[in-house]
């Protein structure tokens, strides 16, 4: 193997970490990493080396999914408390800005309410001077935003901590991604490499184009020790050649949860891409990522939640991507990083920021930004959008997981846009509580009956079908269900027949089928060819679990 062409195998998981965590938008930042640092992580780190065996007990009941519980017997306490001590060096300069962060919240609300913020700037916390502008809403609460620029150019932005590890995978089984570090494995590489390194996109390369095995080696500097779980890496067997898609149809490929490929022969648009591995038994058909087109024109971010914006998937994407849409902010909002500037950062090019309503126009198509409201538990943020697609006269609308809180507002996105042909809605109708989520970046404890009110929900039946009333979609499909076993790593979800996303669902669908609308509810892979206002074609049914029967 040494000198010959050798290909990445098919199933190697190229899986992001910072400080050893599974990397998501808000490990990026550095203001939303600091305080995960302190309040998430750190907290799991004690809470598992004082009472291992609860969090072995819990990762092990299915009501816990998705709870604040390492995935480790009780054997590794000693690895953990490693970890801890590594995480109070290497992150040192976070753990010490979320106690500023801290600070300056209490410092605002001793403040006089009303009265001028201006004699506390002598008072905000060294670390944070010259980092934030001290603010008053129109009611006189006081708060403050980040010159967020600015932090990825200081101290606090450290890639040091970020990293990639390696492995072939035989199948979707993964810990919890928010709750369980990855500690060192057998069978797994890992390499203190930083998300903008130019060996990702050489590595993420060779899954269809060969390259020298000493070449790869050399550029990820992979020491003596560890080459030969570095060789099992590669093949010689060289992968099926891509066909590019050439038809004189829109064709619509469903990859699973909320991501989806659109193509003419002339563009591609990949939205939330969320595409799973593939070369190992599976009882879920599925596209992958050899099915995805040698150049992807326009990669769509609907919202920065960590099912939509996936580094795992995203930066073996970065080599064959020409732009990348995300929605704009500039708040400086601790809760409302900006997607620009985290893309940036991690090494993509081409990202373009798009407000409500704004259009980027190619070709003979068309991506609108429309409104996304809800499901981020009533917090003020901007950096989330759905997108209206049009190619000649030919519509779709993604809305993701936006649950729709006043219909109005898209009673005057209608009189904009007109109907639309195809509707994608997102139906996880009971998220998760807004701590789950966002709850580092509080700095006072929420209590249960306010935070249970406050969920990460997408939309019911009543608002889904407030959309297709609207729009007057010819054909609607639910996405974006978490449902996929590819995806539970990340969404901790696990659906039963008396799940209510799953009544919900079945009931919009339901509806629409008394309207003479074609109605689906996606699981694992769907294929369509459109042309204009006409179905052409569509792919045969792919199996679905019992609990997608209606």
């Amino acid at each position: 193997m040494k000198n010959n062409i050798v290909y990445l195998k098919p199933n190697v998981v190229i899986e992001p970490l910072v400080e050893k965590w599974y990397a998501w938008a808000h490990l990026i930042s550095p203001a939303t990493a600091a305080m995960n640092v302190t309040r998430r992580h750190l907290k799991i780190i004690d809470s598992y080396i004082q009472a291992p065996e609860i969090h072995t007990i819990a990762v092990k009941n299915p009501k816990m999914l998705g709870g604040p519980f390492m995935d480790f017997d009780k054997k590794r306490v000693d690895e953990v408390k490693e970890l801890k001590e590594q995480t109070k060096q290497n992150q040192a300069e976070l753990i010490a800005l979320s106690e500023s962060i801290l600070e300056l919240e209490a410092l605002l609300k001793s403040h006089d309410k009303g009265m001028s913020l201006e004699p506390l700037y002598d008072k905000v916390p060294e670390r944070l001077k010259g980092y934030v502008e001290l603010i008053y809403d129109l009611n006189n609460n006081p708060s403050f935003r980040f010159f967020e620029h600015f932090l990825y150019s200081s101290k606090y932005y450290n890639t040091a901590s970020q990293s990639i590890s390696l492995w072939v995978t035989q199948n979707d089984e993964r810990p919890f991604c928010l709750s369980t570090p990855r500690l060192k494995e057998d069978h797994v590489l890992h390499l203190d490499i930083p998300f903008k390194h130019e060996g990702i996109d050489a590595l993420s390369k060779m899954k269809r184009i060969g390259n020298q095995y000493d070449f790869i080696k050399e550029l990820l500097g992979i020491k003596e020790e560890d080459e030969s779980l570095f060789k099992t890496l590669f093949t010689e067997e060289k992968p099926p050649e891509y066909q590019k898609y050439t038809g004189d149809k829109v064709r619509m490929r469903y990859f699973g949860h909320a991501c989806i490929l659109v193509e003419t022969k002339d563009v591609s648009i990949l939205v939330d891409p969320l595409i799973s591995y593939y070369g190992y038994d599976t009882d879920v058909a599925h596209f992958s990522d050899i099915d995805l087109p040698e150049v992807i024109d326009y990669i769509l971010i609907t919202h920065n939640h960590q099912d939509h914006v996936l580094f795992e998937t995203l930066l073996p994407l970065r080599h064959k991507t020409k732009n990348v849409i995300v929605p704009r902010t500039n708040s400086g909002a601790l809760q409302d990083p900006s997607l620009k500037l985290m893309f940036q950062n991690i090494g993509f090019n081409n990202v373009v920021e798009v407000d409500e309503m704004d259009a980027v126009n190619f070709e003979d198509a068309t991506i609108t930004s429309i409104p996304f409201t809800g499901e981020h538990s009533d917090l003020n943020i901007r950096a989330k959008t759905c997108f209206h697609v049009k190619f000649g006269g030919f519509s779709l609308l993604f809305v993701a997981d936006s649950r729709v809180m006043e219909s109005k507002i898209y009673d005057h996105v209608h009189q904009q846009m007109g109907d639309i042909d195809i509707l994608f809605l997102g139906m996880e109708c009971d998220g998760a509580p807004m701590t789950w989520l966002y709850g580092p970046l509080l700095s006072d404890n929420l209590p249960r009956n306010k935070d249970e009110s406050r969920r990460l929900s997408g939309s019911d039946c009543d608002k889904g079908m407030s959309l297709i009333d609207i729009f007057n979609p010819k054909e609607a499909y639910v996405y974006a269900m978490g449902q996929e076993p590819w995806v539970e790593f990340i969404s901790s979800i696990k659906y039963t027949n008396e799940s209510n996303p799953i009544k919900q669902s079945n009931e919009l669908i339901r509806k629409c089928k008394q309207k003479k609308m074609i109605a689906e509810r996606l699981y694992g892979e769907k294929e369509l060819f459109y042309d204009y206002y006409k179905l052409i074609e569509k792919s045969e049914e792919v199996s679905v679990v019992d609990c997608n029967l209606l």
